[in-house]
């Protein structure tokens, strides 16, 4: 059997071991564009940035590494041009000579991956840079080299704002532009609001919400134009502003295709021509979570696809059973993470969705060091079941997101995070760890033990005849920040003080972070108040609110929190 797949890197390098594994006579041929067959693609920016010093490091396999180790025929500079289906070959033209050949298949595996959106506006290649492959980043390295200083970074996504922060270690000013409103968009609006103070902090110069029309070279400078008429230059450019699946060839050839150009796939990784079978960027796949069909161009399902199609190649019939998204970000010292659904992709699959937010150490308080995460976790309200989760803080975040992408795979409840046994110890967790804490904080929501009110109801609250907000924060925490119109009972006066509230009003309470102010719900309740508590806090609401991007934030007094 003879194997042919085109494009190595995730996919198409992780297929071509695993065939070989399975099938030691199989005659397998990776074609690759490109001068690097497998290489670190989620290292890249950390290369520009000094981390990973060593561009050896970037290629985690060469052309003779795989013949030696896996008797792969890897052909670097081989660019496929075309699969002619009737016959079983491909077209390859050699990048560097212009020659061209007929190669034979049984099997074909389509890895041809995704390419920088680069929009039609964009005028100069000297100075405007995608970061996508190592020769993007050689050619990019190489021109920092020369000594620039300022640098335009177009999006505010993965390689966006990875990239950001490494130009910045590497001492350029670097300004940020995002279309949307927020960075981080698997982030809901108020997680991503965190990271928003975040680069602030470290220098970055954000433009949320600005809309690039032009970005141009002149001279040696780059050149944006905003569609608001505002302008920004710096010595270069860097463009992240997504991709798309690279499938001109799956197109010419007639493989059914769907969204966004996307290869339509079974479960097993065949396209509609039984004999290929495609992988990585380019294929449309099932969100685990909802059941639509979509894109995930992550190195993660990349690598379990490729390994998926050489089974079935191979006579054992693995299945791919979709993809949630999982994914960390390094921002600086914070860490961000996320899987499953948002609320955004939660209100679009018509689920009745509800979250909450925690505040949590992430280990003991007691045992130095310890520092507190935002963790956001959606769940349906019906029954509980888990649908995503959101975090953002320092150590331990990715930890407890995994976990919740394996609660959410399991198809867990909220009462099934309470149950779990995880590790503890001091230097690594708390007794009851933050993921048992979002199960029992759902459950008390969902129970209605307690009520909950967010951000977003605050300026309606403030205006409402009918609603008491009461802030139980110590008097010198009142002062740093609380909401207009707040009465200050600290929560341990607050049994002895119950006569000073109106009780045919709704308490709205809220603390620092969410704790105290569900304790005080917990005692109104007991003496007959309907009471809501704050998700997340004063804390919270400062970050959102705090910027000046959300009409609320006229309602907050004081921000020194």
């Amino acid at each position: 059997m003879k194997i042919v797949i085109i494009g190595g890197v995730a996919g198409g390098a992780t297929a071509a071991a695993r065939l070989r594994r399975l099938n030691e006579e199989a005659q397998i041929v990776v074609l690759e564009r490109g001068g690097f067959v497998s290489y670190a693609n989620c290292g890249l920016p950390y290369y520009l940035g000094g981390v990973i010093s060593d561009r050896r490091k970037l290629t985690l396999q060469t052309p003779e590494s795989f013949r030696r180790r896996f008797n792969v025929d890897v052909r670097v500079h081989s660019e496929a041009v075309e699969i002619l289906r009737t016959q079983k070959q491909v077209r390859v033209r050699d990048v560097k000579t212009g020659r061209e050949y007929l190669e034979k298949y049984d099997k074909l595996v389509y890895s041809p991956g995704a390419r920088a959106i680069v929009p039609p506006f964009v005028e100069g290649k000297e100075r405007i840079f995608t970061l996508r492959t190592v020769e993007d980043t050689y050619r990019l390295d190489d021109f920092l080299n020369k000594g620039a200083r300022s640098v335009i970074v177009a999006g505010g996504g993965f390689i966006g704002l990875e990239t950001a922060e490494n130009l910045a270690r590497r001492g350029l000013s670097v300004t940020l532009v995002e279309l949307a409103d927020q960075v981080m968009a698997p982030l809901d609006y108020d997680m991503a609001c965190i990271l928003r103070d975040h680069l602030a902090e470290k220098g970055i110069r954000l433009l949320l919400s600005h809309k690039l029309t032009s970005l141009r070279e002149q001279g040696e400078k780059v050149f944006a134009q905003f569609e608001s008429g505002e302008r920004a230059e710096a010595d270069m450019a860097l463009l992240a502003l997504g991709v798309q699946p690279e499938t001109g060839l799956a197109a010419a050839a007639k493989l059914d295709l769907g969204a966004k150009g996307g290869v339509i796939v079974d479960e097993h990784m065949r396209t509609s021509d039984p004999d290929i079978y495609a992988v990585g960027d380019a294929v449309i796949v099932r969100n685990s979570v909802t059941g639509s069909t979509t894109l995930v161009p992550l190195a993660g399902p990349a690598n379990k696809q490729g390994r998926i199609a050489a089974d079935n190649i191979c006579g054992i019939p693995s299945v791919y059973r979709g993809a949630q998204g999982s994914s960390v970000l390094k921002l600086f010292d914070l860490t961000a993470a996320s899987t499953g659904l948002n609320e955004r992709t939660a209100a679009a699959a018509g689920l009745d969705a509800a979250s909450v937010i925690l505040f949590s150490p992430d280990h003991a308080t007691y045992y130095p060091g310890a520092k507190n995460m935002t963790l956001k976790v959606l769940y349906e309200k019906t029954d509980g079941r888990i649908l995503g989760a959101q975090a953002v803080g320092f150590a331990g975040v990715e930890k407890r997101i995994d976990v919740l992408a394996t609660a959410i795979r399991a198809r867990m409840t909220a009462r099934n995070l309470t149950e779990l046994d995880l590790c503890y110890a001091p230097p690594f967790s708390s007794a009851k760890d933050p993921v048992n804490m979002a199960g029992y904080v759902i459950e008390n929501v969902r129970t209605g033990i307690v009520k909950q009110h967010t951000w977003k109801e605050i300026p309606a609250l403030v205006q409402s005849a009918d609603a008491l907000l009461l802030d139980v924060q110590t008097p010198e925490e009142f002062a740093e920040a609380h909401i207009q119109g707040a009465v200050n009972i600290p929560v341990d006066e607050l049994r002895s003080r119950l006569g000073e509230l109106d009780k045919s009003k709704t308490v709205y309470v809220n603390c620092y972070s969410g704790l105290r102010s569900y304790i005080a719900c917990c005692i109104l309740a007991a003496h007959g108040f309907r009471c809501s508590n704050l998700a997340g806090g004063i804390r919270f609401y400062v970050t959102v609110c705090g910027g000046g991007y959300d009409a609320a934030s006229r309602y907050l007094c004081g921000q020194k929190i």
